[in-house]
């Protein structure tokens, strides 16, 4: 599923979400989804992803505390040919702060671009929230490589997916839990300890955690 596809029905639903209609709140785009202890697909973890899209259709995140093996961004760029190895050196402070993740198993020579709301191309950036954009075009590489990026951002090479009705039983089984998302925490570059800062966001002790679902 490639984002851009789905832009206007994304877009919708933001503007659901603003309006505060009753369905506000039945689906989970621009939260945070946490892995429990029973999640089965060892490749989620102990992760946190940013859902950038959800809906009758399926749903797509970013995994957003996992480094990518290539976590230089400015050698990044020089691979991309979105600069000259020789521009390197003048890249703007911005460009040399942005971490690398890995963003899930579907598409892993694409990058995502979560990103401030400060920065928008037509046709391509997505407003999932107030704090944050999703853009995944080179557009957004070349501005960053000249001083005209967002304000923060993160890069990820590919994204985590679902099919229909796959995330909701996987929140049933008690694979996940969700929360809505602090933009500090999203872009904030200690990986190590985001899983137990998310959890501790809304107020759960990762010490804990039961693998085991309960049952009111």
């Amino acid at each position: 599923m490639r984002p851009s596809d789905k832009k206007q029905e994304f877009a919708e639903r933001v503007s659901e979400r603003r309006s505060g209609r009753p369905d506000e709140r039945r689906f989970l785009d621009g939260q945070l989804l946490i892995a429990m202890p029973s999640m089965l697909d060892q490749r989620f973890a102990r992760s946190v992803i940013y859902l950038c899209a959800h809906s009758e259709e399926g749903a797509m995140g970013i995994v957003v505390n996992q480094a990518a093996r290539v976590r230089n961004f400015p050698d990044l760029l020089v691979q991309l040919q979105v600069i000259a190895p020789q521009e390197r050196i003048s890249l703007p402070s911005r460009a040399e702060d942005i971490q690398v993740l890995s963003g899930g198993p579907v598409q892993t020579d694409r990058g995502f671009v979560l990103h401030t709301p400060d920065f928008f191309l037509d046709n391509s950036t997505l407003p999932i929230d107030d704090g944050v954009s999703l853009t995944a075009t080179i557009d957004i590489l070349r501005a960053i490589a000249a001083g005209r990026g967002p304000d923060r951002a993160l890069l990820a090479l590919g994204y985590a997916g679902w099919d229909p009705g796959q995330l909701e039983e996987e929140i049933q089984r008690n694979g996940w839990l969700n929360c809505p998302t602090d933009p500090a925490l999203l872009f904030d570059h200690d990986l190590e300890t985001k899983y137990a800062r998310a959890l501790r966001s809304i107020g759960v002790d990762p010490q804990r955690l039961s693998t085991h679902a309960g049952h009111a």
